[in-house]
């Protein structure tokens, strides 16, 4: 193959025609590709499937794309590795529709082999089924059994290999990467995050709809968030949209991407803090993925015996806050989700701020992402590791159009400040009065952020960044000389977003 790379027309004929080749099972139902991988499977006491993978996280270190890296001969060499293997194996092959924007939907061919029915079987219940046959806008080919760990993607051509890993979450991010890869080439931005509609009653009140959005690194608490329904009481409601993909678009609505499952978190599920989606994730549809499950079906959420980054694909229809619409009119408040211990509970930013906070994504590592660095300090752009191309223009179209479309944005800490724990219940006041528009602001001496003065619910003056981070003086001011050089090796980044450095 040429340095240039291939057209995925010519990808595709190399491929097996998922219909009439003789090696290739056609979109097989639910039970049967369950039944490709029983040998795999240990049945929990909800009678859900449950796996236990080799690989227990996505290999982002191993991951190489056309546009940021410039394939040479070995990258191209993976492709055609993948490829043949689909010809001579016995395979499977799945279609699924992500996306119902007009847009910002596109058809979806995962390939894997027969025994890996497994994978199939958690990547169909994210995605909707295809209405009919058609050529694939986006492909994926997994060969788990391989020697060596290789993830390569072909952005422009939409096409993704992934040889060596058998984690399902390496096939849902093949496609969710081009997704948001795509939504940038069209004008909007693509996040790594979650959108729900809370719908409220105004001062008279007549009820009212408040577009949110989340952005977080998996395993900060933006699934919990984006799926808690807010302690609200009918006709008032909180329900979610999306969970982990979407694209903000110049007219202020946020395409979804994932329409009919979740792919979630498990570790530490609570009935009582988190009941929809436990009820969820203990329903029998479910799948579950390197959770512990004793022999005779028992489950332990508490536990990470494979690893912390345990999780389960549930459906959309057994989660009750969930909506049957995965697309959001309008977003209205956006939320970035931290863990970094010197950031109070919750700051409003401007524009200019919001698109720092956007360009320095500090959170915490988790097992989601690099499980030997979990619970370090991090940086992420966007709080989003799948970005291709340039992370300064991604900045700068993010201040562009939240700036154009009016939007809040504020960040939110899930952990703790200093030594004082955030809980659950401390943030979903806060999203929930923020919403409300009872929440009062003041400017901060000790943050230079603008913090809140009154909360209704919360005795918000226990969480002062003074009190509860020692020498914050010297502390914060370390922190924005780090930001500063940060930020300057974003050379496409525009000046005023540097200079806006809190």
């Amino acid at each position: 193959m040429s340095d240039t790379g291939q057209s995925v027309q010519s990808l595709k004929s190399k491929l097996p025609n998922p219909i009439t080749a003789d090696n290739v099972r056609y979109n097989p139902s639910f039970s049967e590709l369950r039944e490709f991988s029983r040998e795999l499977e240990t049945t929990a006491e909800f009678g859900s499937a449950s796996y236990v993978s080799r690989e227990r996280s996505r290999n982002s270190d191993k991951t190489r794309n056309a546009v940021d890296e410039g394939f040479d001969a070995d990258d191209y060499a993976h492709i055609e590795d993948a490829v043949e293997f689909a010809r001579e194996h016995e395979m499977l092959c799945v279609d699924r529709l992500m996306g119902r924007h007009t847009d910002h939907s596109y058809r979806c061919r995962l390939y894997v082999p027969k025994k890996y029915g497994r994978i199939a079987l958690a990547w169909a219940n994210l995605f909707e089924p295809v209405e009919e046959e058609g050529e694939p806008d986006f492909v994926t080919i997994q060969v788990p059994d391989w020697d060596e760990i290789a993830v390569r993607v072909l952005p422009e051509e939409g096409v993704t290999v992934a040889l060596g890993s058998d984690y399902t979450g390496e096939a849902k991010k093949s496609f969710l990467r081009l997704f948001m890869f795509h939504a940038k080439r069209k004008g909007g931005l693509g996040l790594h995050a979650g959108s729900k509609r809370v719908t409220l009653r105004d001062e008279t009140g007549d009820l009212r709809d408040v577009g949110q959005v989340f952005l977080g690194l998996s395993a900060t608490g933006k699934s919990t968030l984006t799926a808690h329904g807010l302690w609200l009481d009918d006709p008032e409601s909180a329900t979610m949209l999306q969970d982990d993909v979407c694209a903000l678009l110049p007219d202020g609505s946020v395409a979804g991407s994932e329409g009919n499952g979740l792919y979630v978190k498990t570790i530490g599920l609570d009935a009582d803090e988190q009941p929809a989606m436990y009820d969820a994730v203990t329903h029998e549809s479910a799948v579950l993925e390197n959770v512990d499950v004793d022999d005779d079906g028992t489950v332990d959420f508490d536990s990470d015996l494979h690893t912390s980054n345990g999780r389960a694909i549930i459906r959309r229809d057994q989660l009750s806050s969930s909506s049957e619409d995965i697309d959001l009119e309008r977003v209205d408040q956006l939320f970035f989700i931290t863990r970094n211990p010197t950031m109070p509970p919750v700051a409003k930013l401007s524009p200019e701020e919001a698109a720092v906070a956007f360009m320095l994504g500090e959170s915490i590592e988790t097992s989601a992402g690099d499980p030997s660095k979990a619970g370090e300090s991090i940086r992420v752009v966007g709080t989003n590791p799948f970005i291709i191309g340039s992370r300064g223009e991604e900045g700068n179209r993010f201040r562009s159009l939240i700036d154009d479309l009016g939007v809040e944005t504020y960040i939110l800490n899930t952990g703790h400040l200093g030594g004082k724990d955030i809980g659950v219940t401390e943030s979903v006041t806060l999203l929930r009065e923020i919403a409300r528009g009872t929440v009062e602001w003041t400017d901060d001496d000790a943050s230079g952020l603008t913090v809140p003065s009154s909360v209704p619910g919360i005795d918000i003056g226990e969480f002062s960044v003074a009190d509860n981070v020692d020498d914050h003086d010297s502390e914060l001011s370390r922190l924005r000389t780090e930001r500063r050089v940060h930020l300057d090796t974003f050379e496409d980044l525009d000046e005023d977003i540097r200079d806006a450095v809190y």
